[in-house]
């Protein structure tokens, strides 16, 4: 198969990447309304970019009437958000909060997950997950416009928290993690089936 991506709709390129992009971990952005009202989100176009300074991207597209997502306008008005990492417990309510609520209702309470106040920014931390990056916004790359396009937010982290029972002997494991990641369609995958290649010498 040979594909032209400009003969393809927005939906049929978008399904493409996200059945081959695999597994995509999952950045659940909590932001605040210039209102005070908070706000939750998933999101799977997601990584880390750099550690000096230590920064992460996500990628809220518009919905599929063009229509920017809640996330991105919270961003666009307050500058700041929170990168929450999803672990297996926390699975079916981080689904929930993918629900289209209007803008303005606050997906922690219709999930029924805790609020919790950041050190230094202005949105609240998701208590019930174990890491959780404080983020400032450097910038917001437009790719294209009208349905399905996309946003690149490129944020700074100025604060890191991580659950004591994941942060131990100064690491980190996978094992101790549990993040889930995002597959096709409406399936997701465990972090339980890995395994270690050591970085290899010249040869």
């Amino acid at each position: 198969m040979n594909l032209d991506p400009e003969t393809l709709t927005p939906r049929e390129r978008y399904l493409l990447m996200s059945a081959t992009i695999l597994p995509r971990p999952i950045a659940w952005v909590s932001t605040v309304s210039p209102e005070g009202v908070p706000n939750l989100a998933p999101f799977s176009f997601f990584t880390g970019i750099a550690a000096n300074p230590m920064s992460l991207c996500f990628a809220p597209v518009n919905d599929r009437h063009g229509k920017k997502k809640d996330t991105l306008i919270n961003i666009e008005a307050m500058k700041q958000f929170v990168v929450n990492i999803v672990d297996e417990k926390n699975a079916v309510k981080m689904n929930q909060t993918s629900a289209p609520y209007p803008y303005g209702v606050s997906e922690f309470t219709k999930a029924g997950l805790t609020p919790l106040p950041s050190a230094v920014v202005k949105p609240p931390r998701v208590a019930e997950s174990p890491v959780s990056y404080e983020c400032e916004l450097i910038q917001i790359v437009r790719l294209g416009e009208g349905a399905l396009a996309g946003n690149l937010v490129i944020g700074k982290v100025v604060r890191f928290h991580c659950d004591d029972r994941v942060y131990g002997d100064g690491a980190i494991r996978h094992q101790d993690l549990k993040a889930i990641g995002r597959m096709e369609d409406a399936w997701y995958t465990r972090a339980q089936d890995a395994f270690e290649l050591p970085r290899p010498e010249t040869i």
